[in-house]
Formats: C-alpha cells, sequence, structure tokens
C-alpha cells in the first residue's frame, strides 16, 4: 500500500471516513446580538410646578452658554429637563394622532389668538417684498426690514394674550422675535425653531396655554408656524444655519421629524420606506408632520432623489418600525440640538426659563471680546480670528456662507425650469 504520510490512499472504508473523523463538525451559524444604540432612549421627564408669575423678576432673557463648561452645566440641569418635558410631552400628546383630527372649533381663546398672530406676521411679510438680487442664493437683506415690522408688533401681540406687564413683555418676546430667524446672517435653523418653542413654553409657565392644548399646540400652532417659516424662507431665501450639507437630517428643521414620527407611531400601513412614495406624499402629507417636511425637502431640491440630496432621510426610511424613528429623533434631540454647543451658544435665559447657577453672563464674554479686539483680534466660539472674518454662520462652518437650496429651487421656477435634474447615473 502506498502512503502520503498517515492518510490512507485506500480503504475498505475509503477516504470518507478519514475525512468523517478529522474534519470539523460544521456548526450552525448563530446570529449576533443586534448592534445596541450607545445612547439610550430619553425619557419624557415630568413638567415642574409653573412659578408664581406675581413673584418673578422679569428680566430680558440673554445668552448664558458660553463655553464648554457652561454647556455642561446646562445638560446636568433642570432647565435641559424642563426643555425635553415640554417638547417630549408635546410629541407624546400627539401618538397616533392625524393633524385633521385637532378641530378648529375645539381651539381654546389662547390657541386661536397665538394661531391670529402668526397670520398678522405672514401678512407683514408681503408688506416687506424681497430686493430684487440678480439671481443671488444668499440671503436677501429685505429680511431685515420684515424682523423691523415684527419687533414694532410685539407688545401689541402680547398684550392680545395678556401679557401686559413690561418686563413680561421684554422676556417672552425675545424669544418669538428669535424664532425668524438671524438679522444680521439673514440665516435660519433649529435653533430658531426651538426659539418658538421656548415662547410656547413660556406662555404655558404664564398659564396661558394649559395642558389641554398640548395636541392644538404640536398640530396647529407649530405647523402654521411650520408653514410662515417655508414662506419665510422662500421669500428672503435664508441660508441654512450652520449647516452640515445633504448629510444633515435638514438644512432648517428639526421638530416636524419628531412630532411626525410620533404621529405616525402605530400606523397600520404607512411605513418609514413610504417616504419614497410620492404618491403617499401627496395625499398624506396634509395629515402626518413627517411626510409633509419630507414633501418640502424634495420640492426644494434641484436633483431628485432623497438617496442623493438627503442621504439620512433615505437611511432613515430603512428603520422597521415608526418606533424606531421616533426614539431616533428624540435621542437626536438631545444629542445634536441640546447636546450641541453651536446650536445651544445662542439659547436664552429669562426667569421663566432660568440658567443655571454658575452659568457665565452676557457681560463677561463682551468684557473677553473687547480685550481680544484691542489685541487685533476676536474670539469666536473657542477660535480667535483677524478682523477680516465674516460671520455670517454657525458651528462647524466657522462664518463660511452657505447658500439656500431653496434659492436655488426658486432661481429655477423662475427660469421655467419645472422638473428636477437627475443625477446621472441614478
Amino acid at each position: 500500500m502506498i502512503t502520503n504520510g498517515n492518510k490512507p490512499a485506500s480503504s475498505g472504508q475509503g477516504s470518507s471516513g478519514y475525512l468523517k473523523d478529522h474534519l470539523p463538525k460544521l456548526e450552525p451559524r448563530r446570529r449576533g446580538p443586534n448592534p445596541q444604540n450607545p445612547l439610550p432612549l430619553p425619557e419624557t421627564p415630568e413638567l415642574p410646578p409653573r412659578p408664581e408669575s406675581s413673584t418673578l423678576p422679569f428680566t430680558k432673557p440673554t445668552r448664558r452658554i458660553l463655553s464648554k463648561e457652561d454647556h455642561e452645566l446646562f445638560t446636568k440641569g433642570e432647565t435641559n429637563k424642563l426643555v425635553q418635558a415640554w417638547i417630549f410631552g408635546l410629541a407624546d400628546a400627539v401618538v397616533d394622532t392625524p393633524c385633521s383630527a385637532v378641530k378648529d372649533e375645539g381651539l381654546s381663546g389662547p390657541v386661536k389668538r397665538i394661531l391670529g398672530i402668526l397670520d398678522e406676521a405672514g401678512e407683514l411679510v408681503k408688506q416687506s417684498p424681497p430686493d430684487e438680487q440678480a439671481g443671488s442664493r444668499f440671503g436677501n437683506k429685505s429680511f431685515r426690514s420684515f424682523l423691523g415690522l415684527v419687533d414694532n408688533k410685539l407688545k401689541e401681540w402680547h398684550a392680545s394674550l395678556g401679557v401686559e406687564s413690561d418686563g413680561a413683555v421684554d422676556e417672552v418676546s425675545a424669544y418669538l422675535a428669535q424664532s425668524f430667524g438671524n438679522r444680521s446672517r439673514i440665516d435660519y435653523g433649529s435653533g430658531h425653531e426651538l426659539n418658538f418653542m421656548i415662547w410656547l413654553l413660556c406662555l404655558y409657565q404664564l398659564r396661558i396655554l394649559e395642558r389641554s392644548d398640548f395636541q392644538a399646540v404640536a398640530l396647529k400652532v407649530f405647523l402654521h408656524y411650520l408653514e410662515l417659516i417655508r414662506t419665510i424662507q422662500s421669500t428672503y431665501y435664508l441660508e441654512p444655519a450652520g449647516s452640515h450639507g445633504v448629510w444633515g437630517l435638514d438644512d432648517y428643521q428639526f421638530l416636524p421629524f419628531l412630532f411626525g414620527a410620533s404621529q405616525l407611531l402605530h400606523h397600520p400601513y404607512i411605513t418609514p420606506r413610504s417616504i419614497h412614495q410620492d404618491l403617499t406624499l401627496e395625499e398624506f402629507g396634509g395629515e402626518y408632520m413627517y411626510l409633509g417636511q419630507v414633501a418640502f425637502v424634495n420640492s426644494t431640491k434641484t436633483v431628485k432623489g432623497l438617496r442623493w440630496h438627503s442621504p439620512m432621510l433615505d437611511d432613515i426610511s430603512s428603520a422597521k418600525s415608526w418606533a424606531k424613528v421616533d426614539g431616533g429623533m428624540r435621542r437626536m434631540f438631545v444629542a445634536e440640538v441640546l447636546g450641541k454647543l453651536p446650536v445651544m451658544q445662542h439659547f436664552l435665559f429669562g426667569s421663566l426659563v432660568p440658567a443655571v447657577e454658575g452659568m457665565s453672563t452676557e457681560d463677561v464674554i463682551a468684557a473677553t471680546e473687547a480685550e481680544e479686539g484691542a489685541k487685533g483680534s476676536h474670539t469666536h466660539h473657542g477660535h480667535a480670528h483677524g478682523h477680516d472674518h465674516d460671520h455670517s454662520g454657525w458651528g462647524d462652518a466657522c462664518g463660511i456662507k452657505v447658500p439656500s437650496s431653496i434659492a436655488a429651487a426658486q432661481e429655477q421656477k423662475k427660469k421655467g425650469i419645472q422638473t428636477l435634474r437627475r443625477i446621472p447615473f441614478d
């Protein structure tokens, strides 16, 4: 018998017996555990008791998050919980609820008045038409005229809501004034959207809005604000504040996705993938904010397909359920809005939404900037720059102007281009 090492060339059993005894057994592949999100799902904190307005030392809101240390104090403090309780409480109030479920005849007096204020703000847009900019896609300076008209109406608007003392008006109106965008940069982002929600929180703190208004606040008031902001963005070509481009969720808004995911939480047939179906967006965009915002994002892009212009929205659409989307949006609100210094450094604190003890004050930063100015430079977001640096953006962009995608779409319409350009390899 010819041998090769220890292996027999042939035997009565053949080579199969050798292989059976010497090859490792094949075990069935076991599916590993699903990857866990390192961020815990944020719960909805309890709204704390509302303060007694008669004892409040009303003050004009100021910035208090001026360093990483200030931001850390905020994230660990009670005001952070207050904001989360407010936003998540509104989201909880609209679970499985389409917009049409809130009827006009059931609205409270304050909610109706807030809607009237937003209508009046819309009329102010018409009174301040944009300047001709010869095709420019950057912010239109007439936006500042619109904000001037808003400033002139703030006291009247708040008096109609029952906010009459000068101190209370100064404090509460600061949030509404900041909710339409930034005057100097002519931009808008999730920080301005948050200011609008804090304005509504102040009205709740003052007992003008009640818990019974929560559905109406999210599905009537916020939706009306959203429509107004779309008009303002389209009219004045507001630039995105601190945009991360197509890799962000949306250049301008965040809360329509958070509230909208709650609305769709247990929907029997609309799934996260439904955002790719034009018919679904058209039929249900008015009922569910998530779908309506996706449709609006599509309408403002000059290329066709979420895969190309909004890859994060495209990725989220692969989620198995709206519960996954809802949880992700809540995590994102905590991490990407409240948890981001470039956004929260513009947040305003007063007596109704108080700062945490130990935070910096604006006079401290003003003194620092004056000292830096005397040396021929200044600080911005913790970095030193020369005087030739143009401060016109937020966050990582650090002053780099970002043209408005809405402006690009509007300019195409002016030229008679109604169809979206396809990517060549789409």
